[in-house]
């Protein structure tokens, strides 16, 4: 199985580029994955507009097969043993590849989230995008060191 994070915007702070690509990093050692940073849809649009915009782009970036998991508050909260189980459990599925999609400043679309074959929320509180993909990479790579049994999950 690989993953896939498909996001609008760059990581513009320089600290939290740093944790998503060392994340990133240590993830791969695990699974092989993909971040894809799609262009933010900006200007004198309506929030919605925008939302339309970047869900449809975030969709079109998608592998086809896979499996959409979109972040959104609305969504499950897992803890990190939750996440591992449901990691395994994609896994024995069979599924090719699982995607993982965060939405822009403003959120997904409706479309997406009605697309998604599962929604998660990292937490009851609200991230910036950004941080939201730190965030996320973190709790894959301690869901996979807690599959493997590894000391960095206390």
């Amino acid at each position: 199985m690989k993953l896939e994070l498909i996001s609008p915007g760059k990581t513009k702070s320089a600290y939290l580029h740093q944790g998503v690509e060392d994340f990133r990093q240590r993830l791969s050692h695990y699974v092989a994955i993909k971040i894809s940073l799609l262009k933010e849809k900006k200007g004198k649009k309506s929030v919605e507009l925008q939302k339309l915009a970047e869900g449809r782009q975030i969709l079109a970036r998608r592998t086809k097969s896979s499996l959409l998991v979109a972040l959104d508050l609305s969504g499950i909260q897992l803890s990190s043993r939750e996440l591992a189980v449901k990691i395994s459990k994609w896994e024995i599925s069979g599924y090719p590849t699982v995607s993982f999609l965060i939405g822009g400043p403003s959120g997904l679309s409706g479309e997406v989230l009605k697309k998604a074959d599962c929604i998660i929320s990292l937490s009851k509180m609200t991230f910036t995008h950004e941080m939201a993909r730190l965030i996320l990479l973190e709790q894959l790579y301690r869901a996979y060191t807690i599959k493997i049994g590894s000391q960095y999950h206390k």
